[in-house]
């Protein structure tokens, strides 16, 4: 097994700030506050795999990274610069929150009367996907769905769209407007048996389609694209070869899709593919590789985990869809064992808030009934550059070290009354993460910044909420 080490290099040399100071640019925001953001994994090792300052400065130019460091130094160091600093004491700035699986046209139905998984697609989520065929339908629910990320303070997401090209176009001109890291791919689905006639798609035409839709999105700005078979159940082998030679033709293109979420799912793979288990559709596919991102893997085998291992598959927990449908609950401490890359995913509409902050919340009574709950830096470090790595994007995103694109986030640690209360009680850092870990929600969520652009700013959109319910009226 190959051991699981961070994709990128740890923390910045001790000589970076004045390297960074000695540059010149066209422009330097500069943002204060307390700041957090991790180097590496602290369920692995906790000293050093975080920084930490209580009042710090992230200096941001063109939309990269420029400088992380304390406020004196930072303000001494860029001294001859025109560093325009945004005070946001007492707040916390942290990377961007990642949301490495989500399902954009089930806005419609999140928190529908829950079903089993199965039951769960036939009720609610065929139906509602059918309605994305109309263009105008897909741009008005992108709208809304996008913003919806922003404001819980999302800035990065791999989503399921539906099978039908418009809802891929709305999903990524929307992501466009905000310069947000937008991962999303055309759902595939041509099984007769399992597949509503007007979401079913001929194999062929899927993988023409799609190849389309990968040449004319995937590296347009901060898209990418992911080939999408929903799951083994809804696509044909052929269509899962198809799926398998797009993957082979398109250089850093990612597979989506899902694992052993449910317990009647599994069975049903494995009767119509005729397969020992459910990974082997996929590994028999070619789709089982260093770019492939599995959700749930919630009921796996050390056989499993040891085949994700060795093709550097990365498996996604999604603790509120599963705990809401009843699937059953992930182990992180297998997916440790075997040294799996894990990021997190709200899988919303099964899922039931967007916000990470209550994903952490529900990944951590997770782990209570395993008997093995995440710590506050491990959740947090999860919902960024964990997931990042999980990814492969932590080259681009996930901390603040020079370099990175400036995707993060301003949290209000005063937001309700109660979170202040119990924050005046917090001894450090690690306390406070675990009470944003549960009693948070996009209630935190102050200012979201896409690429150093602000992207949502917490006062404007209540005062345009305000202003909506007042013309209602």
């Amino acid at each position: 097994l190959f051991p699981l080490l961070p994709r990128f290099p740890a923390a910045m040399p001790s000589e970076a700030l004045a390297t960074a100071a000695a540059q010149s640019y066209a422009s330097l925001q500069g943002y204060r506050a307390e700041i957090l953001h991790f180097l590496s994994d602290p369920s692995t090792t906790l000293e050093g795999s975080y920084e930490h300052f209580e009042d710090g400065i992230l200096v941001v130019s063109d939309g990269k990274i420029v400088a992380c460091a304390p406020a004196e130094e930072v303000i001494a160091a860029f001294k001859d610069h025109p560093l325009e600093v945004q005070d946001n004491r007492p707040c916390l700035i942290m990377p961007g929150f990642i949301d490495a699986h989500i399902h954009f046209p089930q806005l419609d139905i999140i928190a529908c009367h829950g079903e089993k998984l199965m039951d769960w697609l036939q009720k609610y989520t065929f139906p509602a996907e059918a309605q994305f065929a109309d263009k105008e339908h897909s741009k008005k629910a992108a709208e809304i769905w996008v913003a919806e990320l922003l404001r819980s303070g999302t800035t990065c997401v791999m989503a399921f769209a539906t099978v039908h090209e418009e809802s891929v176009d709305a999903l990524f001109e929307e992501a466009q407007k905000y310069d947000m890291l937008m991962i999303a791919g055309k759902v595939m689905m041509d099984a007769e048996e399992y597949t509503p006639p007007n979401l079913r798609q001929e194999a062929e035409a899927c993988y023409a389609n799609s190849k389309k839709l990968i040449e004319k999105w995937h590296g347009k700005g901060r898209c990418l694209y992911a080939v999408t078979p929903r799951f083994p159940i809804t696509s044909t082998a052929k269509q899962l070869e198809l799926a398998g030679k797009l993957l082979a033709e398109h250089e850093g293109v990612y597979m989506h899709s899902q694992l052993n979420e449910d317990k009647e799912e599994i069975e049903l793979v494995k009767k119509i593919h005729n397969v020992e288990d459910y990974l082997d559709v996929y590994e028999k596919a070619g789709l089982l590789g260093p770019r492939t991102v599995l959700a749930h893997c919630v009921h796996m085998t050390d056989r499993d985990w040891t085949r994700m291992n060795k093709a550097g598959a990365t498996a996604i927990h999604c603790p509120s869809s599963n705990l809401f449908l009843g699937c059953g609950l992930f182990a992180m401490k297998d997916a440790r064992k075997h040294n799996v890359y894990v990021g997190l995913g709200t899988d919303c509409g099964a899922g039931t808030s967007f916000c990470q902050l209550c994903g952490l919340g529900d990944a951590y009574k997770v782990g209570q009934l395993h008997g093995d709950p995440l710590s506050p830096f491990t959740a947090f470090h999860l919902a960024t550059l964990g997931t990042a790595e999980a990814l492969s994007l932590d080259k681009r995103i996930g901390n603040f070290l020079p370099g990175k694109e400036a995707d993060f986030l301003v949290l209000d640690l005063r937001a309700t009354p109660l979170l202040e209360y119990r924050m005046k009680l917090a001894p450090d850092i690690e306390e406070k993460l675990f009470l944003l870990s549960t009693l948070g929600d996009d209630r935190q969520v102050k200012h979201v910044y896409c690429h150093g652009k602000k992207v949502h700013d917490r006062e404007v959109d209540q005062a345009a909420q305000a202003a909506r319910k007042k013309n209602l009226k």
